[in-house]
């Protein structure tokens, strides 16, 4: 008897030893390989999933592998709690099927992915460990700030747009789905969040709706209310009230990124980039940094008349300081500014003049000459007439040379990423 189990605690020690040796250890595992078969349930039980798309024939997602992974296994330890935050990577041409299912034009490619909801932006930071880790770190703050007064929301920053929410507690679910819904749209919006009950706060909540609302001539008392404050340097919108259901994720998230993601956005050079890779023309609105004036003119002006153009042409503003490279390129400077230009990416063209925005119809006159072929014809040979080359001498006009596009160049890296295909 003594044999045998002398025997069975032998043979139990030895399945155990490799049980140790081949089971999958977390430590220094790098980033989790995402298959079809994996990738729905990784992305339905992570707050955050990261993944690297690449390919192991492309130079630069070997260059990226070993940095991502070594992230991987930082990030892992300083946040080991399950569900939290996941790095993955993705071989597109092992997993064609989900390289498709997440557009990928381009190797490697970083995107973000908030509790099942791909963001918007890629990741197009610097790639070191310590840059992902920062980045990691970042985006699971919470994106939400707490006032304690209202008088605290008078010191906002009036040249970013905001969701305010007042809540009687933190432990309801119409708040975990404003918080849901801030995570994901927390690069588009500040959000901020005030709690209180008319017992402890003296019925704050009746001068909060005021504060913000003051057509609403009733709330439903103990009922929690969202707030859109737009950036009013910047812009004329008004304060809104949201009046749908915040127990409905998606009608609650539909409409803060409608009010979050404006027609007309500032250009920077940190999202110049992706802008680029959408790949539709500019119209960009180029101002003095201190000029607020024409900024609001200018969104006003494409927020009544040009609304039905946004699938066709991206509405823009750039510091004309920042961006003096572009007014160069069009034989303009500072002191020109404010100025209005269309980069077609081929070549820029100049709107005659800022003022005539304000004539109806004139600045998606200039849109339609873009899309005709005209700006691109009158810049080679001149103002057509009788719709024929005008003539000079005789002779049909020398070609000219209409500026190049500057902001194409801000297009995705060739020496960073491999391109599958000439998206622009």
């Amino acid at each position: 008897m003594s044999s045998f189990c002398d025997s069975f605690h032998l043979k139990f020690i030895i399945c155990a030893l490799i049980m140790v040796c081949v089971t999958p250890s977390y430590v220094n595992a790098g980033a989790v390989k995402l298959t079809k078969d994996n990738i729905e349930m990784t992305l339905a039980s992570n707050e955050l999933v990261f993944i690297n798309f690449y390919a192991e024939w492309c130079h630069f997602s070997n260059m990226l592998g070993p940095v991502f992974d070594e992230a991987a296994d930082k990030i892992m330890e300083a946040f080991p709690e399950a569900n939290k935050v996941v790095m993955g990577k993705v071989d597109c041409d092992a997993e064609s099927s989900v390289a498709s299912r997440f557009h990928i034009s381009k190797y490697p490619t970083l995107k973000i992915i908030r509790n099942g909801v791909p963001a918007k932006r890629e990741y197009r930071g610097q790639r070191s460990t310590e840059a992902f880790v920062k980045f990691i770190t970042k985006q699971l703050e919470d994106p939400i700030k707490e006032f304690h007064q209202l008088k605290d929301l008078s010191n906002l920053d009036d040249k970013k747009r905001m969701i305010i929410g007042y809540f009687d507690k933190k432990d309801v679910p119409e708040y975990q789905t404003f918080r849901r819904v801030a995570m994901n749209l927390k690069d588009d919006c500040q959000f901020h969040v005030g709690f209180g009950t008319c017992s402890d706060q003296g019925c704050e909540i009746g001068e909060f709706i005021k504060l913000f609302d003051s057509s609403q001539a009733m709330h439903p008392p103990g009922q929690p209310i969202i707030v859109f404050r737009p950036d009013k340097a910047l812009s004329n919108d008004e304060d809104e009230t949201y009046k749908g259901s915040l127990m409905n994720y998606d009608e609650l998230n539909i409409w803060i990124q409608e009010k979050c993601v404006p027609l007309v956005r500032e250009i920077t050079f940190e999202n110049a980039e992706e802008l680029t890779e959408e790949g539709l023309p500019f119209l960009i609105l180029f101002h003095n940094p201190d000029d607020m004036t024409s900024v609001k003119d200018f969104k006003d002006i494409v927020t009544t008349t040009l609304t039905d153009e946004k699938q066709n042409i991206n509405f823009l503003t750039a510091d004309g300081v920042k961006f003096a490279h572009p007014l160069h390129h069009l034989g303009k400077s500072i002191s020109d500014l404010p100025l209005i230009a269309i980069d077609s990416f081929r070549h820029m063209y100049l709107f005659p003049n800022f003022q005539d925005i304000f004539t109806p119809g004139k600045l998606k006159e200039f849109l339609q000459d873009l899309y005709s072929g005209k700006l691109h014809r009158e810049f080679h040979y001149g103002p057509e007439t009788n719709n024929k080359l005008p003539q000079l001498d005789g002779q049909a006009r020398h070609p000219t040379a209409p500026p190049e596009s500057t902001f194409k160049k801000l297009a995705p890296s060739k020496t960073r990423y491999t391109l599958l295909k000439d998206e622009l």
